[in-house]
């Protein structure tokens, strides 16, 4: 595959010994890209999505790649954002982290001990995923049940969606630009929230659903949860497996980590 104009470089590769490399995950599915892209910046971001536009090519982004279902590989573009994603940033007198995509969740962790919080989600691979995948996934874990979740500890996102247009949610004019320049597009975003709130028994189900634990697919209860667009985008994007948008970054709110832990169990002898 042609590489794309302006993109940094050694940030693509369609040599087969790469593309070979990125044909699995933590899975046991396997699909050889046509391509592993690794951009540097937002702009290398643009450019992929505007050739893969141009070329009619699939795109899938992952970090990690530990997921055991297969959504981290690809037979189009496969763009890595892990190499040169992994800034962050504690806000909020330690509430609240900003985290590139690249960031391991334990990692992230640390950087929080100090302030005694950690992230809510506490998936079984927290020690080797990344934070994009996580909200990506809707990562859960033993611990942090369905209120310390992805979706419910999410304060904001910025994200780039397949046309190549950036949204920064905590950003109230990138938020007006947005709704102004997809108007269309958050107009049928709208109407599906009216026709889903006008459905009782569909509205139930999705209640239902999401009240337990739900880690597959688009956050639906966001058509639900919320009323204004910009707040019904970033919680749908939870759970859109490498889908939609590329995380160039997430605001998580934070969760205190108990002073005392302790494990019990029960003996058990013949």
């Amino acid at each position: 595959m042609v590489k794309p104009n302006n993109l940094s470089k050694n940030a693509w590769s369609d040599r087969l010994i790469d593309r070979l490399a990125y044909a699995h995950d933590a899975s046991m599915y396997r699909l050889v890209p046509e391509a592993v892209a690794r951009p540097k910046s937002e702009q290398d971001v643009k450019y992929i999505l505007r050739h893969a536009n141009d070329t009619k090519s699939p795109v899938t982004f992952r970090t990690g790649g530990t997921s055991l279902s297969g959504q981290s590989i690809s037979n189009g573009i496969l763009a890595e954002v892990v190499r040169g994603w992994q800034n962050y940033h504690i806000n909020d007198d330690g509430n609240s982290i900003e985290l590139q995509p690249g960031v391991i969740g334990a990692r992230a962790n640390v950087y929080l001990a100090p302030y005694q919080k950690r992230i809510g989600p506490d998936p079984a691979s927290i020690n080797s995923c990344k934070i994009a995948g996580m909200a990506a996934n809707n990562s859960s874990g033993m611990c942090c049940g369905v209120a310390q979740n992805s979706y419910h500890t999410l304060k904001d996102m910025t994200l780039i969606f397949a046309d190549g247009t950036e949204l920064n949610t905590a950003d109230e004019y990138s938020c007006q630009r947005f709704l102004s320049t997809h108007s269309d597009w958050v107009n049928e975003l709208m109407n599906l929230v009216a026709s889903v709130k006008q459905n009782s028994a569909l509205s139930e189900l999705i209640t239902h659903k999401y009240r337990l634990k739900n880690t597959t697919g688009y956050g639906l209860n966001a058509l639900l949860d919320f009323s204004d667009p910009i707040d019904i985008i970033k919680h749908v994007i939870i759970g859109s497996e490498g889908t939609l948008v590329n995380i160039t970054e997430a605001k998580l709110r934070l969760v205190p980590t108990p002073k005392f832990k302790g494990l019990g169990g029960r003996r058990i002898t013949k």
